[in-house]
């Protein structure tokens, strides 16, 4: 079946262009929630969505096939709409889509912002943590489907606009966090605060127990692993992961799965992830190579663990064609297991020493950490 997606904004039937009332006129069948279905007139048969929609969705279509089928969508259904993921259950020959502007447009042209110039963070069913990674100084961030309040507690020195029914006549805009009409768009205007997303934040970012990548060396192992958005990173041994986390920060597509041993470690992997604004790194807990039933990552970093029999050759065996596989050894024991795969599989050893300055009485002297070893290794496409 095919189906028509129109895009509706808060002014309703008024505010849709002749073309777009036409096919809901047309329209057998017309699906939406049930505010969207509400303003537009119509003898059609009205279908609410159902909650969840989207595990519903392939059945609802189901029993319509062979009707002529419309679905309603908050402005452009292509932007965080119901048309992305009708068009990945459908295919784009199958989906028509007609745009209305966005929210997001519609508050660019309210605030005087460029859009060009703005980032977007959709909250809708996420956590507000998500929001972290895009706040850094002086830079503009419109935020859909957030609770005013979370996302204020997490950026205290911004300054925040709600804009409420964007387009119809019950528009509001203003700056009061605790009653904002559930249809709003949030801008943040971000002040001093933020973090960089180049790798080597400072090791005092992460809550550990000794059990962390360093600041120097984790630089490092994340230029070597390489991330590119939408990849998916392996974390074995994690400790506190902290090298899971600066891949996520990367780019909001990146993913991770962290893998580590010790309950309470992976459950400080878990608040440091939500603490640094990527809460979605799917934490495993479980000893490698046992827990290594996973998703075929695109890049494997091993920071512990690396002695255990099979590690290596699990996640060498998981790799992706074009994948990198980096780990690190400060132990003998550790650095033989390195020497070893290299001498089979190739790649890059290197040695990485770090002094750190520490005051020795009323001086200053270099204190040396423990020297790391590092391995890198890609797998070649066929």
């Amino acid at each position: 079946m095919s189906v028509t997606v129109i895009g509706i904004g808060a002014d309703g039937w008024d505010g849709l262009p002749p073309a777009s009332r036409h096919e809901i006129e047309s329209c057998e069948v017309l699906m939406g929630s049930a505010r969207q279905l509400d303003l537009v007139p119509g003898g059609f048969d009205r279908v609410p969505w159902p909650s969840p929609l989207v595990p519903a969705l392939p059945g609802l279509l189901e029993r319509h096939a062979g009707r002529r089928v419309g679905v309603l969508a908050s402005g452009d259904p292509m932007f965080h709409g119901i048309g992305t993921t009708l068009v990945r259950l459908l295919g784009a020959e199958r989906v028509r889509v007609l745009p209305h502007p966005s929210s997001v447009s519609l508050a660019c042209a309210r605030l005087g912002w460029a859009l060009d110039d703005v980032g977007v963070v959709s909250l809708v069913g996420k956590p507000a943590a998500l929001v972290v990674p895009h706040l850094h100084p002086g830079r503009r961030v419109l935020v859909l489907g957030a609770d005013p309040r979370e996302v204020a507690a997490l950026a205290p020195d911004a300054r925040l606009t709600v804009l409420e029914q964007l387009g119809g006549p019950a528009e509001r805009v203003h700056h009061s966090l605790d009653d904002a009409d559930p249809l709003h768009v949030l801008a943040v205007e971000c002040g001093a605060d933020g973090a960089s997303v180049t790798p080597g934040r400072p090791d005092d970012s992460f809550e550990h127990d000794g059990q962390l990548t360093k600041r120097e060396v984790r630089a490092v192992t994340l230029a070597l692993l390489a991330p590119r958005p939408g990849e998916l990173l392996w974390d074995v041994g994690a400790g506190a992961g902290s090298i899971a986390v600066e891949w996520c920060r990367t780019h909001p597509s990146c993913r991770a799965i962290a893998v580590e041993r010790h309950p309470e470690r992976a459950a400080r992997i878990t608040r440091n992830a939500t603490a640094l604004g990527v809460p979605g790194i799917e934490v495993v807990v479980g000893s490698s190579p046992g827990a290594l039933d996973l998703e075929p990552p695109d890049a494997v970093f091993i920071g512990g663990g690396l002695t255990a029999e099979g590690v290596v050759e699990r996640c060498w065996d998981a790799v992706r064609p074009g994948g990198r596989l980096v780990a690190n050894a400060v132990t003998l024991e550790s650095e033989a297991v390195l020497t070893r795969w290299h001498g089979r599989l190739g790649g890059d050893l290197s040695r990485i020493e770090v002094s750190r300055a520490t005051a020795i009485g009323g001086f200053t002297g270099w204190r040396p950490q423990m020297p790391v070893t590092t391995w890198l290794v890609t797998k070649e496409r066929s």
